[in-house]
C-alpha cells in the first residue's frame, strides 16, 4: 500500500449528499478485482452521457459537461470534498480503488458509511471527518477560487486552506500508523513473518502428518 504523510492538491466539490459505492463504480464494473483501471469509470453514470460498459473505449464517449469533475477548474484534483453519508450502499471495495485511481488521496466530508470508510483507510485513501460547518467552509472556498489547493498533513493531523487557516481533524492512531508506514493487511501480517515461519517449522516437527 502507498504511504500518506503529506499531500497539497486542488479540491473538488461533490455536492451532494448519500453517494453510494453503485454511483461511485457502477456494478457492471466489479468483475475485475486488479484494482487499477476503474479512474475512467469512477462516477461513470453522471460524468458521461451515455451508459458505460466494461471493454469500451472510454476515451471516445461522450461527456457530461454539467458533472464537476468535467470542469477544466477541476483538473487533476487529488482531494474531494463530500456530503454527509458518502459511500452508503454496498460494500464493495472497488469504490476507493476507482477513486484512487482517478488520482483522490484524500476525501473530507461530515461523515461515511462504516464499510467505505474502513475500506479507504485500508487501501491508502484518507477519509477525512470535519464538522459539517467546516465542511460547508471548504465548499464555499472551492466555489469561490479557481484552483483552490488544501494542504493535508496527516503526521499532524491538519488541514491548511489557501489562506493560511489551520484544520484539525482526527483519525484513529492505529489507521494512522498504517497509513503513514503503507502498511495493508497484509503488509501488517509480513510484520511477523520470522514468528510465522518459526511457527511453521516447529509445527512441521510437531505434527509431520499434517503436512504430508
Amino acid at each position: 500500500m502507498q504511504k500518506f504523510t503529506t499531500l497539497t492538491g486542488i479540491a473538488a466539490p461533490m455536492d451532494r449528499a448519500n453517494v453510494d459505492t453503485d454511483a461511485i463504480i457502477p456494478k457492471q464494473y466489479l468483475k475485475s478485482i486488479k484494482r487499477s483501471g476503474f479512474g475512467p469509470n469512477l462516477f461513470d453514470s453522471w460524468r458521461y452521457l451515455d451508459e458505460g460498459e466494461p471493454g469500451m473505449d472510454h476515451g471516445r464517449r461522450r461527456l457530461n459537461p454539467d458533472f464537476v469533475l468535467n470542469q477544466p477548474r477541476y483538473a487533476g484534483a487529488s482531494i474531494l470534498l463530500a456530503r454527509a453519508n458518502f459511500g452508503c450502499g454496498s460494500s464493495r471495495e472497488h469504490a476507493p480503488w476507482a477513486l484512487m485511481d482517478y488520482g483522490f488521496r484524500v476525501i473530507i466530508a461530515p461523515s461515511y458509511a462504516d464499510i467505505f470508510y474502513q475500506n479507504s483507510l485500508k487501501n491508502g485513501l484518507l477519509p477525512v471527518v470535519l464538522e459539517e460547518a467546516a465542511v460547508q467552509q471548504l465548499f464555499e472556498g472551492v466555489y469561490a477560487q479557481e484552483g483552490y489547493r488544501l494542504s493535508v498533513d496527516l503526521d499532524r493531523q491538519t488541514i491548511t486552506t489557501p489562506s493560511g487557516q489551520v484544520i484539525h481533524f482526527d483519525i484513529d492512531p492505529f489507521r494512522k500508523h498504517c497509513l503513514v508506514n503503507g502498511l495493508d493487511d497484509i503488509g501488517l501480517t509480513l510484520k511477523h513473518v520470522d514468528d510465522i515461519r518459526a511457527y511453521e517449522a516447529r509445527r512441521h516437527k510437531e505434527a509431520p502428518w499434517l503436512f504430508r
